[in-house]
């Protein structure tokens, strides 16, 4: 991943004009680091197929880390989660100002499908990885999952109904990444495939992530923790050891699923999925 964080920082937004700190609020999150995992996912898929792409699907690997980078400013933001802090790094309205911060969050979104529409794909390429991006991240995606989390704060819902939440929210960009390393390569008719493994993978890391939530402090998080008390969480909804045995549960489903990829497609993703799909044990 070396490489594709090279290509970040020689990418970085940049804006000359006369603000003091847009410029550089643009850039904060990015090189905060990050686990780039949907980076990981699309490069993976990509480098199994047709390494020879790895270069032009750095743009699209960009492009994901630009959505989701915004979506982590917009969350943080006060009238959201209210957080101060991400990636071990003070959060943007908390550094600068809350208008700063949603200001940048939305340069931000717009940045990705920039670099995605000059990516050096052809024009039909092109055009289905802005349509997944778009999808996955936007109001039948990403943000449909944020407005029904911020809706429904402090009012339980149901275990099927969270699911449907986080798959929105947290699933869909994830499952959007390995789909996008698919289209790339030419593979087709693995993308779908590819998809809705992906979506289990992403309801897993955000069960993953609400256990993490209660059993690490915020340095070792990076960001605030303790903090889903009002938010309808797995933890919250079945308590930690259920929580546990779900998280179980599914992590053994995508571990049977991936012993089921190709050779290829095992041996590139394996290493960083098996890590990430046993990370709450």
């Amino acid at each position: 991943m070396q490489n594709f964080e090279n290509f970040l920082i020689d990418h970085l937004p940049v804006s000359k004009s006369i603000h003091p700190t847009y410029e550089e609020a643009l850039q904060k999150m990015l090189i905060a680091g990050g686990k780039r995992f949907r980076p990981a996912l699309l490069l993976g898929v990509v480098n199994a197929y047709n390494p020879l792409l790895i270069g032009g699907a750095y743009h699209a690997a960009y492009a994901v880390e630009l959505l989701h980078t915004y979506s982590l400013i917009h969350d943080d933001l006060p009238a959201m989660d209210n957080s101060p802090l991400r990636r071990g790094e003070p959060t943007l309205h908390v550094l600068y100002d809350e208008v700063t911060a949603i200001l940048a969050g939305d340069a931000l979104n717009s940045y990705s499908f920039e670099v995605l529409s000059n990516a050096p794909f052809s024009d039909y390429t092109r055009v289905a990885l802005v349509r997944e991006l778009a999808t996955s991240g936007g109001l039948n995606g990403m943000v449909l999952g944020q407005a029904i989390d911020c809706y429904f704060e402090n009012r339980p819902l149901n275990i099927e109904d969270v699911k449907v939440l986080h798959t929105n929210k947290t699933a869909k960009l994830i499952a959007a990444s390995l789909k996008m390393g698919a289209i790339i390569v030419g593979r087709e008719d693995l993308a779908d495939t590819l998809y809705d493994f992906g979506v289990r993978l992403g309801v897993l890391f955000q069960i993953q992530d609400d256990i993490l939530d209660v059993t690490q402090s915020s340095e070792e998080a990076g960001k605030l923790t303790n903090n889903d008390e009002s938010k309808n969480s797995f933890v919250t909804l079945l308590g930690l050891d259920k929580a546990l045995k779900e998280a179980d549960e599914l992590a053994d489903t995508l571990t049977k699923e991936m012993d089921g990829f190709d050779e290829k497609l095992r041996n590139e993703l394996s290493p960083l999925l098996t890590h990430y799909i046993n990370r709450h044990k």
